[in-house]
């Protein structure tokens, strides 16, 4: 065998001993959040590393408290359905048709359409890095399978109303609902369900208590595509865990 054969093959060996330790990493990765809540996100670390959100102590003002499904108005997951995805109770963790349709747009215009489905939305913010590349959305949509085969819809839920930002600075349904209805997430009416999606995916941009006509208008669609749901009954099962 020549030097260059095995060196190649050295190669070879290490590379697939380098993926299988990734594999085996993103699985126990996985696994760990279907039990244990994560402690923060990249993007919190990014909001938390930024100067402007420490206050004259030099804490962080970056406010994340991770409360269970079961102790959240059932109005919240329910207008995140009718806000963000529809067909989050159906699907494999992809909405095949919204991503068709967003890539439709986005070859007609200059606005980036997005078509990520909750699960999606959960893949890249708790196991990835933010910003727009190949790698990134082949790596979303790979956690994406993983934590639709490993953990329930039930939780994928419940760790998305807790990690996605609400507001600035403000992560997750609990201390959303408290900044701005001063009132615990488990005591959210439908209205104040739909007003938080509404400023979804752009928190920052868009204001809760202070909504624009558009912002308005997205609530007052939410309302309606939760009664078009079902309500209560529709929802129900992935609270209760049965999907």
């Amino acid at each position: 065998m020549s030097r260059f054969s095995n060196e190649l093959r050295i190669a070879r060996t290490l590379f697939l001993r380098l993926v299988l330790t990734l594999f085996l990493i993103s699985i126990l990765w996985v696994l760990i959040y279907r039990w244990f809540s994560p402690p923060a996100t990249l993007l919190m670390l990014q909001r938390r590393a930024a100067p402007a959100q420490l206050d004259e102590t030099g804490k962080t003002k970056i406010r994340y408290d991770f409360v269970a499904l079961e102790d959240v108005s059932y109005h919240v997951p329910l207008a995140l359905v009718a806000a963000e995805d529809q067909l989050f109770t159906h699907h494999n963790g992809f909405d095949y048709d919204a991503i068709f349709k967003a890539f439709q747009k986005n070859r007609k215009g200059r606005k980036i359409v997005g078509g990520s489905t909750i699960s999606q939305q959960v893949a890249k913010n708790v196991f990835l890095w933010h910003g727009r590349s190949y790698i990134r959305k082949v790596a979303e949509a790979y956690f994406t399978m993983l934590i639709e085969l490993l953990w329930s819809k039930h939780r994928i839920m419940e760790v998305y109303l807790n990690i996605a930002e609400m507001g600035d600075k403000v992560f997750g349904i609990e201390e959303a609902a408290q900044k701005y209805f001063k009132k615990s997430a488990k005591d959210l009416n439908a209205y104040e369900a739909a007003a938080i999606a509404a400023v979804l995916p752009n928190p920052i941009k868009f204001s809760v208590t202070n909504p624009s006509g558009y912002i308005t208008r997205k609530r007052a669609k939410i309302r309606k595509n939760m009664n078009n749901l079902g309500g209560k009954v529709f929802i129900k099962p992935l609270i209760n865990n049965e999907i």
